[in-house]
């Protein structure tokens, strides 16, 4: 067969700009697809991925016991921070940010929230567990490594579990106005549409009590607890950001770029019942006034719906 001619006459044995063209053509494919799989229903992007057996770290599927492959002479360890709570409250912004530092290793396509400790319900914990735990962690020498898994703060056999796993980790936790929270949480579960509604709400409802799921790790873990306030976040992303960086020993000097960029906002907020909302917010305060005489810097002036439900109150003590 003759080789194939370019307009020139020339013979076509490799043209460099064919490569280029091809590799254009194949990333605008890609990104097409991609944005079509982005734009179908939530339940037919999980049975889609299900038919390729690609799991998320919640689901049953995921294979916890194969992380990606560390490079030679990196370090497999225990995290150095974990990110406990809370769904919904501005989670993944922070993690982002906390990852986006230079002295912090990201795991190239590794998940925010690694789920690890969820199936221990209902099944046996043992050593072989922590080794593989520790192996979703390997970094270079010198370099910090983490997750964030809000559901961690709502699973009370996590904290005993992961005190065993990793008893020097530094937690962060991520708090917002519970009932807020509940509207974003609700949301959350309407767009997923993966629970009854009834269920969906006692879930929702049962995040808030912010005071009753922090407790278990703050017997265990102590000061080593850093309890952020989204809305103080949102106000100041700097300071609290450097505090953050202080205290996972990071320069605080450091700023990223995007701090005030909302990353994975909830569509669409739910209008509770005036009836529930009322009631949540009821039931929630004396939680909340608990969490402040725990933890100083928590500010209940920046929750409305807390202290609407006190008749106004400036201050835990008041």
């Amino acid at each position: 067969m003759e080789p194939a001619t370019t307009p020139t006459g020339r013979a076509d044995c490799g043209s460099p700009r064919r490569p280029a063209a091809l590799r254009q053509s194949v990333t605008a494919l890609r990104a097409a697809a991609t944005a079509g799989f982005l734009r179908l229903p939530p339940d037919l992007q999980r049975r889609t991925l299900h038919l390729v057996r690609r799991y998320a770290p919640w689901e049953a599927g995921f294979a916890h016991d194969r992380p990606p492959e560390p490079d030679p002479g990196w370090l497999v360890a225990p995290p150095d921070f974990v990110g406990i709570g809370v769904q919904k409250a501005g989670t993944t912004w922070w993690h982002a940010l906390v990852e986006a530092h230079p002295g912090v290793h990201r795991v190239p396509g590794a998940h925010k929230e690694r789920h690890f400790f969820g199936r221990f319900a209902v099944q046996d914990f043992a050593a072989a567990d922590v080794v593989a735990y520790h192996r979703w962690f390997a970094r270079p020498p010198g370099a910090l490594a983490g997750e964030w898994t809000p559901d961690y703060c709502h699973q009370p056999w996590v904290g005993a579990l992961l005190a065993e796993a990793a008893p020097e980790a530094r937690l962060l936790v991520l708090l917002r106005d519970p009932v807020a929270r509940l509207r974003s949480g609700l949301a959350h579960h309407r767009a997923r549409g993966d629970l009854p509604a009834a269920v969906a709400a006692a879930d929702a409802f049962a995040r808030g009590f912010y005071a009753r799921e922090l407790a278990p790790y703050r017997e265990r873990f102590g000061p080593r607890m850093l309890v952020l306030q989204y809305e103080a976040c949102v106000d100041d992303p700097a300071r609290w950001l450097a505090t953050t960086y202080r205290f996972l020993g990071l320069d605080d000097a450091f700023s990223p770029e995007g701090l005030r960029r909302p990353v994975n906002p909830t569509p669409s907020p739910l209008r509770l019942p005036a009836g529930f909302e009322a009631a949540a917010a009821d039931a929630y305060r004396a939680d909340a006034v608990e969490l402040a005489s725990w933890f100083s810097e928590l500010d209940l002036d920046r929750w409305p719906s807390v202290a609407r439900a006190s008749g106004g109150a400036r201050s835990a003590s008041s």
